[in-house]
């Protein structure tokens, strides 16, 4: 059974535009979803209100660098960390490891080599083990959800969901074709409460539309209320 990795959100933090811009088409391309940062402080706006699957992170750049970035993010974040940098010596790559960071890949590189770098983090990102109970599944289509191990299928491959997605998951399964407000749902994913996170559900809503929906902008199973929120509505 093959775990699908292609659907993973990568945040991409360099101060160089034109590697910005090489790096967001070639992951896209490659079937990841991509936001950029230009620095690190805007890289900490994004990680405010969206959550990633891994980061492939510059060391130097102006202002806050990579590993201070990296050591600070460590406090509070699991997400797997790249870094990317210009110095290829022993000693920058276990600055760099030391600080948090899961992985380090020396300018230039291949852009394929990043790739195969990011996949093989994300697969190493181990799958929460739960006590054997009977199946007790929902069917969305051609995916089905087993709301007791709190996995997303699409036949016999393991559908990856991120912490927020599986919270969501969570949420809606357990009052199926109930509407859930958008403040609701901030709340119970323990997020303070304001416009600014409720629209961050609502890019995590599309996120988790894109894993579910065979059309996810005429979603059927993960619907919007008019006035009410969101509701899922299995089969």
């Amino acid at each position: 059974m093959t775990e699908i990795l292609a659907d993973a959100h990568i945040l991409i933090v360099d101060d160089d535009e034109r590697i910005r811009t090489l790096l967001q088409k070639f992951l896209s391309r490659n079937g990841f979803w991509v936001t950029a940062a230009r620095d690190a402080a805007h890289a900490r706006k994004l990680l405010d209100g969206l959550e990633f699957d891994l980061i492939v992170l510059d060391v130097m750049m102006p202002g806050e660098d990579g590993l201070t970035l990296t050591r600070d993010l460590r406090k509070k974040l699991s997400t797997p960390i790249l870094l990317l940098t210009a110095k290829g010596e022993t000693s920058e790559r276990i600055m760099g490891l030391e600080a948090g960071a899961d992985d380090y890949l020396t300018k230039p590189f291949e852009p394929k080599e990043l790739v195969l770098r990011i996949n093989a983090i994300l697969r190493r990102i181990p799958v929460e083990q739960t006590v054997a109970e009977p199946p007790k599944t929902m069917q969305l289509g051609g995916v089905r959800y087993d709301v007791t191990r709190g996995e997303l299928w699409a036949g016999d491959d393991l559908v990856r969901l991120t912490a927020t997605e599986s919270a969501l998951m969570r949420i809606f399964s357990a009052t199926p074709h109930t509407p859930i407000s958008r403040a609701k749902l901030v709340e119970d994913l323990g997020r303070d409460t304001g416009q600014a996170q409720e629209r961050a559900v609502d890019v995590q809503i599309t996120r988790l539309r894109r894993k579910i929906e065979a059309d996810p902008k005429s979603p059927r199973y993960l619907q919007t209320v008019r006035g009410a929120g969101y509701m899922l509505a299995p089969e």
